[in-house]
């Protein structure tokens, strides 16, 4: 039920556990999608709109997931009882880089202009020693916020990427001081966008700080990253749970962004025992993924045949 009065949002409500959704045993009021959560103008409309689509689901054939089946049986197992099958067939981007087909080598998703001179950056950088940061393509902070991040950043002492958008500060642009430049001089590099997939398989790249966005989760989780989640809205408060107390691939770094919390976790990321323990966990992910894209028996591939199939046999 969505909170009508915000002073439920102090005092420790927002942790409040929830015992009512099957499969997510410990997870949080803080995260719900916040437009389920809260009241703002229009989040009625999106509520509403989410229900309709659970109900037409119900009448389909069949529903896809851009997932692969080791990493979410147990929410397919809790779907499956109220809803049509339910396929996971990705990581996608791993299936789409098995098909050789030239005439849509230009298709791209990106919404920025890649700069894809930051891999010879990478190229300079020793093995794991790169966090890379990327807030996605339409996450927004406050300006004390980028400089929170920034301070935290430099002050860890480690070498990154910071994919940095115009539109990446809301109502201004996205500049930082004058002293945090000078102070990452040599150490950081920051971007208007770049070829995500690339850099994140990188041998220099060892953690990276996302907003938690679906399509970046899946992609570092392929690449065996570990990751800082500092979620925004929609889905990516439950992806940010889901790799925190699920898949143990990540660590959750407060809404309320200070640098001192951003220096300790990432040094914690690129070298603490739970970094190396999260390491070791998305590394074995990695291969799971890997293993559900491989033709002709990965279950994912297999069960992309039988949505073709069903298809197939649904139009005769």
């Amino acid at each position: 039920m969505p909170l009508k009065d915000s002073s439920y949002l102090t005092n420790g409500y927002l942790d409040t556990v929830l015992d009512c959704i099957p499969a997510m045993p410990g997870i949080r009021l803080k995260d719900i999608p916040p437009f389920i959560r809260y009241t703002n103008p229009g989040d009625e409309y999106m509520v509403q709109f989410f229900d309709s689509q659970l109900q037409k689901s119900k009448s389909a054939s069949a529903i896809l997931f851009n997932t692969f089946d080791e990493l979410e049986r147990h929410i397919f197992d809790s779907l499956s009882l109220k809803y049509p099958p339910c396929y996971g067939i990705g990581p996608v981007h791993l299936l789409e880089n098995k098909i050789v087909d030239e005439s849509i080598a230009s298709i791209k998703s990106n919404l920025w202009k890649e700069e894809p001179e930051c891999l010879k950056w990478l190229d300079s950088k020793e093995p794991s020693s790169v966090v890379y940061v990327n807030f996605g393509s339409i996450t927004v902070m406050t300006s004390q916020q980028l400089v929170e991040f920034g301070w935290g950043l430099a002050r860890s002492n480690y070498t990154f990427l910071w994919i940095i958008r115009p539109d990446l500060v809301t109502g201004e642009s996205a500049v930082l001081p004058l002293e945090l430049l000078e102070e990452i001089k040599g150490r950081g590099l920051l971007a208007g966008w770049c070829p995500q997939e690339q850099v994140l398989n990188h041998a220099s790249v060892g953690g990276f700080l996302t907003h938690s966005g679906w399509n970046s989760t899946l992609e570092s989780i392929s690449s065996g990253v570990p990751m800082i989640c500092w979620p925004f809205f929609g889905d990516q408060q439950v992806n940010c749970w889901l790799g925190c107390n699920k898949w143990g691939v990540a660590m959750e770094i407060d809404n309320n962004v200070r640098s001192d919390e951003v220096r300790k976790l990432v040094i914690e990321l690129m070298k603490g025992e739970k970094g190396n323990l999260m390491r070791k966990k998305a590394i074995e992910w990695k291969n799971k993924a890997h293993e559900a894209c491989m033709f002709p028996y990965g279950s994912s591939v297999a069960n992309l045949e039988k949505i073709i199939h069903l298809m197939q046999t649904s139009t005769k």
